[in-house]
């Protein structure tokens, strides 16, 4: 598993030579049978303590501004007259844009050198943010906001990548692990930020802040990977799988456009054609991997990557939990602030205890694995479905008159449970990916998770839009948080199927 067959571009030897006192955090052994520029090829670059803590400031972005839009939506629509239908298009269109590209986005950076593709994606995820922030009206916002999807996808797959590609042993278990506990604090810290932002109306700019503030950390981000981050490319880089990326494309929209679209639209006869192909072209995408690889081809997912116990367990898993994550994440937002009248601001505190927790569990999560292996994951699940029971009781019963104190009891619980699963399972998938391929294997499990969240907003949000209209919003989340539990159920089940022992 840590044999690595990724040539290393050694750009930073010289840097290294300067710096000699950075701390190098698992550097890869050499390999000798891996074709190099010169007879005696120099050892490859590791990923240093600064290096791995840009590649996460990286990945973080993206993932906050999937749900730092969710606590602004009222004001955008105050501001822009956008509507239902145009409001769940500035949510989707970044969240479909982000998905149906990332697999394409991880196998450019074994092409072209995972460095150079995730300093291109923070320079156009800055410039995307701050079209964002500027925008003069609502479809303009739409517009940036799909773009800003696009660069999401660039440069996301790189992070994972070059942890998976520097590091080795136990330092990538911790990478990963690491890696893990960004994806889910930063996806918390999103809305919360949402809301200070929000409600703090800096300069008078009201809810563009949340798109604005990317751009002064996308610089900083910037300025650290042209120091520290080592370029890694695969020695045998695949080509572009056309017809299978123009297929998991039309898969990915066809499922996620019309079921984000379809409730605010009033399911035009567009949403239910698309999802009458969504089947057909899942099952082209699946006929033409099979067939390319079977030929010798370069399938932009490998079937054989999906034969892999820890990949194929681990992504199954990712369904359920994101798919829950998701729409929790975009449900408890809306129905604070119409609900309980909470502001902004109040709205992303009430998801602080949630973080906090999250945070905890996460720097619990590497030693309990050691330890206890999967059953981490299992007894995570199981409290998150306590803090989720807990959570509706003290809708159902506290009304629309709660507080921030009453909902932090439920809200830490579910954050402790999470922060058991989400970590380690990301950590699972890539945990037996060769580094060859670390690139498609980054993808396809942030392919994964990204379509899982946007699957959880369209899914458990269409439910519960759609039943607080006629029962109210208490009652509407109550049911949306007992759907959200048929989730965990599954997530209980698929998790006595990973592999025993965690690497």
């Amino acid at each position: 598993m840590d044999h690595v067959t990724d040539r290393m571009e050694p750009t930073m030897t010289s840097r290294a030579q300067v710096l000699p006192r950075v701390t190098r955090i698992g550097a890869p052994a050499r390999n000798s049978s891996v074709p190099t520029r010169s007879h005696s090829p120099a050892p490859a670059p590791g990923l240093s303590s600064l290096g791995l803590l840009t590649v996460l400031l990286g990945a973080a972005l993206p993932m906050v501004d999937f749900f730092i839009v969710n606590v602004a939506l009222p004001t955008i629509d105050r501001d822009l007259h956008a509507g239902p239908a145009v409001l769940e298009m500035v949510v989707a269109g970044y969240g479909v844009a982000y998905a149906v590209l990332l697999v394409l986005g991880g196998r450019l950076g074994d092409m072209f050198g995972r460095r150079n593709l995730f300093l291109w994606g923070l320079g156009l995820f800055a410039v995307t943010s701050l079209a964002c922030g500027v925008a003069p009206s609502a479809w303009t916002l739409v517009a940036a906001r799909v773009a800003q999807g696009a660069a999401s996808a660039l440069l996301l797959p790189q992070a994972l990548a070059t942890i998976q590609s520097a590091t080795s042993g136990g330092a990538r278990g911790k990478a990963l692990s690491y890696y893990g506990a960004t994806a889910g604090i930063a996806s918390v810290v999103g809305q919360v930020l949402g809301g200070v932002l929000v409600s703090a109306d800096i300069a008078g700019s009201g809810w563009r802040a949340i798109f604005l503030v990317n751009v002064p950390v996308a610089a900083v981000a910037l300025a650290l990977a042209l120091k520290s981050v080592p370029e890694t490319r695969s020695a045998h880089p695949a080509r572009i799988d056309k017809p299978g990326t123009v297929l998991l494309a039309v898969t990915l929209i066809t499922l996620l456009l019309p079921l984000t679209e379809g409730r605010a639209a009033g399911w035009p006869l567009w949403s239910w054609v698309l999802l009458a192909v969504f089947p057909l072209a899942a099952a082209a995408f699946v006929a033409v991997e099979r067939r390319g690889e079977r030929d010798g081809g370069n399938p932009l997912i490998p079937p054989s990557l999906l034969r892999i116990h820890s990949v194929r367990s681990g992504l199954l898993l990712i369904v359920p939990f994101c798919l829950g994550f998701g729409g929790f994440m975009f449900v408890v937002a809306v129905a604070m602030q119409d609900g309980l009248r909470f502001g902004a601001l109040e709205a992303g505190a009430a998801l602080a205890p949630l973080c906090a927790a999250f945070f905890a569990a996460s720097l619990l999560g590497p030693r309990m694995v050691a330890r206890f292996g999967r059953d981490v994951v299992t007894a995570g699940s199981l409290v998150q479905g306590v803090g989720l029971v807990a959570l509706a009781a003290t809708f159902h019963y506290g009304g629309t008159g709660l507080s921030i104190a009453e909902l932090a009891p439920s809200m830490a619980v579910i954050g402790f449970g999470q922060g058991f699963v989400l970590p380690v399972v990301l950590r699972i998938v890539l945990s037996e990916v060769p580094a060859a391929q670390a690139g498609v294997g980054s993808g396809a499990m942030a392919t994964t998770q990204q379509s899982s969240l946007a699957l959880g907003v369209a899914t458990l949000g269409t439910l519960f839009l759609t039943l607080s209209g006629s029962i109210g919003v208490r009652d509407a989340l109550v049911w949306a948080l007992v759907a959200q539990l048929a989730a965990v159920v599954a997530t209980v089940a698929l998790s006595t199927r990973l592999p025993r022992r965690v690497v």
